[in-house]
């Protein structure tokens, strides 16, 4: 329960900074609140916890044992700018209930574990653009049911990391 009551905080807290250009002040809150109601879904379905940018950040600083996945086309957006240590591994945007290598860029489950290690109890973080974007979800939602047991959904993704001022890492 403190866990659900901690994710619609974080939630609220992360949708209240967002804006809605153009709206007035109560059309923006309903706009908020369908967000932070998706998000909150989105997590309890998927069984894994959100990290804010400062925590993440903190973690980082702090050398945490961890994997964090960029979810996002590794042309288009990991190769420009990725959270620095984030290994890509590419996810689709709408809900992947069964494994989809196509979606996966080619990928297969194995090569997904393979990448987030043999120690299921290991933090995993997962990412990718923003808020609205699902690629993360999926990616969680996938290390949950394959046993991984600290699983993360950076929620803000790379805009957020932006926003704070935080560097990013580019790859050739």
């Amino acid at each position: 329960m403190k866990r659900i009551v901690r994710t619609v905080l974080i939630c609220v807290l992360i949708l209240g900074m967002l804006s809605c250009s153009g709206a007035n002040k109560f059309e923006a809150e309903v706009a908020k609140e369908a967000g932070a109601v998706k998000l909150v879904r989105e997590v309890q379905s998927g069984g894994y916890d959100l990290v804010t940018t400062e925590v993440l950040k903190k973690w980082i600083d702090e050398n945490k044992p961890m994997v964090i996945v960029d979810t996002m086309p590794f042309e288009s957006s990991y190769k420009a700018a990725h959270v620095p240590g984030a290994v890509p591994f590419l996810f689709p945007i709408p809900e992947m209930t069964a494994w989809d290598a196509e979606a996966t860029g080619g990928k297969s489950q194995a090569e997904f574990a393979s990448l987030l290690g043999p120690d299921k109890s290991k933090t995993v973080v997962i990412y990718c653009g923003f808020v609205k974007c699902t690629r993360s979800h999926n990616g969680a939602v996938w290390a949950k049911k394959m046993g991984y047991t600290d699983v993360y959904r950076f929620p803000g993704g790379i805009f957020a990391w932006k926003g704070a001022g935080f560097s990013t890492e580019a790859a050739n």
